[in-house]
């Protein structure tokens, strides 16, 4: 696990958990203890990450709302449309949907975001910790042509820029495979 990663999760609640249920040790010996929130350099992405990330066909973001309610979205597209902009920023252009921006609502009063993604086949996921900013895809015309997947037919709203503050490889235990349409195909021509 990432130490900055897990520097940022470990909060005083969680480390008296890890004490009552006899995993303490064992995170003191990672070396990570104690909640780094925004304190430090970020944690760059390198070379698996990225290409990991760009093979997405979708995520889930985690926000929280000023109530401290938590709010879990997906997100999809094609292979791609979440993009590593630089090492410690991630790109995507934000689709019309069903109009609720509940995460776009969230963001603006609490920037940070949890991201979540998977690849099933492989029994891989990598976790993301970050600060969500929007952009109206009118404001930067140039971003939003940066972003914007061409020949996907959905409407650009927003531009959605998330700079990456830990990244964390996830253990591959209990996820259980699946595979998409496209996998599938592959696995049957092959």
């Amino acid at each position: 696990m990432g130490t900055r990663y897990l520097s940022i999760a470990t909060t005083a609640s969680v480390a008296a958990a890890q004490e009552h249920y006899g995993s303490a040790a064992q995170w003191a010996r990672i070396g990570a203890r104690g909640h780094a929130d925004d304190a430090g350099p970020r944690q760059p992405l390198g070379p698996s990450e990225t290409a990991f990330i760009r093979a997405r066909d979708g995520f889930y973001i985690a926000s929280v709302s000023e109530t401290g309610w938590p709010y879990v979205q997906y997100r999809g597209g094609p292979p791609g449309f979440l993009a590593t902009v630089d090492a410690s920023m991630l790109g995507f252009a934000d689709f019309r949907g069903n109009r609720q921006y509940i995460t776009t609502g969230n963001v603006r009063a609490n920037d940070r975001v949890s991201l979540f993604l998977m690849d099933y086949a492989h029994q891989q996921r990598l976790k993301i910790f970050g600060h969500m900013h929007i952009i109206d895809a009118a404001d930067d015309p140039v971003l939003a042509k940066a972003l914007t997947v061409p020949d996907y037919p959905a409407r650009v709203e927003r531009l959605v820029l998330i700079a990456v503050e830990a990244y964390d490889w996830n253990c591959p235990q209990h996820i259980t495979p699946r595979f998409t349409r496209a996998e599938l195909e592959r696995l049957q021509s092959g």
